[in-house]
């Protein structure tokens, strides 16, 4: 069959996704092919005439890119790509000049993300509906699709796989370590968290002052970072209490597959959740790691734990960490989803 994954080629847009690069570098192992469309404005070119370029690129580039691909059974799209105007245009040149199943796969759902309603959700939406197949985060997220009248078929991902070039961490040594990554700016909670085990945080945008047990190590690339994940466990958490997830990131923790959840278990390091979290059943059910309603829980839970408990969870991560690095989840999805289509 010819498979194909379209990647908008947005310097603006699409700069260093990491979740995306490692989607299309799995899939094109499987034998997909890249089909890369052009939208070529300087990084740093913000101008109305920049904007104006891009229309007009967008409007000539996408149908007649599209046109080259006319033999295609299946089109892989990756959503969103923060950009209406594109998206709008890349769809319908896919249902016009080729009779090729599209397959969407979902990296974020704004609807859900940024409490968006209304027209936007409503159009959001249709461009899910547009789709022959969706590939969703986990089921959490698929029942809120369905609840929202999508109709297309949806295939559950489950994980998000992550390339990750640096050696496995198979230390089994239990020192109650915890790291955090990500965007420090939006991790409100950290400067009021007071751990009594040691917490190494990695990411840009640090706060002035943490607590005593808190340190900041700087911010690296994501293909680097792992090497220098030693710890005994990686927080998966959000908001701006450290009492519950609240607010906007805290909400789609509800649905959403985080992708440091992939950087932590690819890297050997077992998980530390909240509870409500919809990869908490995942995290808890394959015993890489466990799961809390606050973070003050945390203590009580790394001293009631022995050396043995963590290496089998230890053991458990590695055996994950090796699918995550293979590709295995967007594999197995989209095994499943090419099967049904062609059932149906």
């Amino acid at each position: 069959m010819n498979n194909y994954l379209v990647n908008i080629d947005d310097p603006v847009l699409n700069g260093g996704q990491k979740a995306k690069n490692d989607i299309t570098r799995f899939l094109t192992e499987d034998g997909f092919k890249e089909l890369n469309i052009p939208i070529v404005i300087h990084p740093e070119d913000k101008s109305l005439e920049a904007q104006i370029r891009k229309f007009k690129d967008g409007l000539i580039t996408i149908p007649k890119a599209i046109k080259k691909i006319k033999d295609a059974d299946n089109i892989i799209f990756q959503y969103p790509i923060y950009s209406t105007f594109i998206m709008n245009k890349l769809i319908p040149a896919i249902k016009k000049n080729t009779h090729a199943n599209l397959i969407i796969v979902i990296h974020d759902v704004e609807s859900i993300r940024m409490f968006q309603d209304g027209g936007y959700q409503q159009d959001e939406m249709n461009i899910m509906n547009a789709a022959d197949l969706i590939i969703s985060h986990n089921q959490f997220m698929t029942n809120w699709l369905n609840q929202q009248h999508v109709d297309a078929k949806i295939v559950n991902l489950n994980l998000f796989d992550y390339y990750n070039p640096q050696q496995l961490n198979t230390n089994n040594s239990f020192d109650k370590s915890v790291v955090f990554a990500g965007n420090l700016a939006k991790s409100e909670f950290l400067p009021k968290f007071n751990p009594d085990f040691p917490l190494t945080l990695f990411g840009p945008n640090p706060a002035e002052q943490y607590q005593p047990n808190v340190n900041y190590q700087g911010s690296l690339d994501p293909d680097e970072l792992p090497a220098h994940l030693t710890q005994n466990f990686g927080l998966v958490w959000d908001g701006t209490s450290t009492t519950t997830c609240d607010g906007t990131y805290g909400h789609y923790l509800k649905y959403n597959n985080p992708h440091k959840t992939s950087l932590y278990l690819s890297s050997g390091l077992p998980v530390i959740i909240w509870k409500e979290a919809a990869l908490a059943q995942f995290i808890t059910e394959n015993n890489v790691g466990f799961a809390v309603a606050s973070l003050d829980e945390i203590n009580d839970r790394l001293d009631q734990m022995t050396a043995k408990d963590y290496q089998t969870m230890k053991q458990n991560t590695i055996a994950v960490a090796e699918k995550l690095r293979s590709g295995y989840f967007i594999k197995t999805a989209m095994h499943t989803a090419l099967k049904e289509l062609k059932e149906n």
